[in-house]
């Protein structure tokens, strides 16, 4: 696996976000069929309810009937996470995707992730095969124990390319469109590492690059594809303090309909502002405190202008929002088309997963302890006996499989880590 450039990988949490080049292209298009507009599907309320590749696998147990585990309709009473009187996959817990639970008693494996094709948010194009010679991707890499896919697409956008790819949990590949037409697309379910720096987020798997465009979460752009998604700062990781971003808007039409698919700001001193890019006055203003309306918004304007603004203590999911522009301003606000962009990855079947604990030392990798992770309050925790632990990130090619129970799919951590 390729690291060169490690040197200015070193500061990828701290470089400035920089305009991609190509942005002005407005490149997350067609955005029209997508369910989620989180990394982890967390927002994903649609009516899949049976696990696996497409729905083909069990079905899900019904939340309002699921009294003895520790997601239910009960433990959700104002309807938050999703869950009700139905079935349907969802997310309550923040993992790396929708899943349900699939057995009445928590023994052996009673919880399956569910892969949902429309679930995948706009901005990532698929898994790929990175066989390494020549690489998937063909600029610059690096790795880190702290990656994300911000850190990854920040990277990336910085050194000017279009493309980023994460893969195995720690390694970021920067590349151009020209690298994704020969590329060749891996299945979903191969990209299946959980992010370093992230136990909430997917980066990759062996040998494997998850690839996104690198205009996901930058702090500014000039969009005029006729329709699109504007991501906040730092998405999908949540965006940070004093932050001080501006998009541009200008699709073809006489006037812009917005539909916030997330706003979750974290105070009235977080604000995001839509002003007439031509006459600069106040069109719209949200913040913390006040959350736009659900639904569309129809504004008589062609060209518009977004700022968002954060305090020194801001810290939240941030927004994404999709846009269309309207040839007349009195169209019908109607589903736009477009297609859903190409499935990520899911992690079917597993309930234990292999990686540095949250919070561990930035010295404990390279011996890194396997750590159970189970449905419930306590998302990670040592194993119950000393039998069950072993050393992950050891010099050895094939990795450190993760303890688990007779029968259970198990999840390597690949190796050779380096970086921060």
């Amino acid at each position: 696996m390729g690291t060169q450039d490690l040197q200015g990988f070193l500061f990828l949490l701290f470089l400035p976000l920089l305009q991609p080049r190509g942005a002005s292209a407005g490149s997350l298009h067609s955005p029209g069929l997508s369910e989620c507009f989180q990394v982890n599907g967390a927002d994903y309320r649609g009516h899949q309810n049976r696990t696996g590749p497409r729905g083909a696998g069990r079905p899900c147990l019904f939340w309002d009937q699921t009294q003895q585990h520790s997601y239910s309709s009960a433990s959700d009473p104002q309807g938050r996470w999703g869950l009700g009187a139905h079935n349907f996959c969802r997310n309550p817990d923040g993992d790396v995707q929708p899943w349900c639970y699939v057995a009445e008693t928590e023994e052996g494996i009673y919880w399956r992730y569910c892969d949902i094709p429309t679930c995948h948010m706009p901005g990532y194009l698929g898994c790929f095969v990175d066989s390494g010679a020549p690489p998937a991707l063909s600029g610059p890499s690096g790795t880190s124990t702290k990656l994300t896919v911000q850190v990854c697409l920040r990277f990336c956008r910085m050194k000017g390319y279009q493309l980023a790819g994460v893969e195995a949990g720690y390694a970021c590949f920067c590349g151009s469109e020209s690298d994704l037409a020969r590329g060749r697309l891996a299945p979903a379910t191969d990209c299946d590492q959980i992010c370093f720096g992230h136990p909430g987020q997917l980066c990759g798997g062996d040998g494997r690059l998850g690839v996104y465009e690198v205009s996901v979460g930058s702090c500014q752009g000039n969009w005029t594809a006729p329709q699109g998604v504007i991501y906040s700062p730092d998405f999908p990781d949540e965006y940070g303090p004093d932050r001080n971003c501006s998009w541009a808007l200008g699709p073809p039409g006489a006037a812009l309909e917005l539909t916030f698919r997330l706003f979750e700001l974290a105070d009235p001193r977080d604000r995001l502002e839509l002003r007439d890019a031509a006459s600069g006055s106040l069109l719209r203003a949200f913040d913390g405190a006040r959350p736009p309306p659900p639904g569309p918004l129809r504004l008589g304007t062609a060209a518009l202008l977004l700022t968002f603004r954060s305090d020194a203590r801001g810290h939240a999911q941030g927004f994404a929002l999709t846009y269309r522009g309207l040839q007349d301003a009195a169209e019908d606000p109607a589903a736009p088309e477009g297609s859903a962009q190409t499935p990520a990855a899911p992690l079917d079947g597993a309930n234990v997963s292999c990686s540095p604990r949250p919070g561990a030392p930035q010295a404990a990798m390279g011996g890194a302890v396997c750590w159970l992770r189970e449905k419930g309050p306590r998302r990670w925790g040592l194993p119950g006996a000393p039998g069950e632990a072993g050393l992950c990130g050891t010099d050895n090619p094939e990795g450190c499989p993760c303890p688990a129970p007779p029968g259970t799919p198990r999840l390597r951590v690949l190796l050779r880590a380096t970086g921060l």
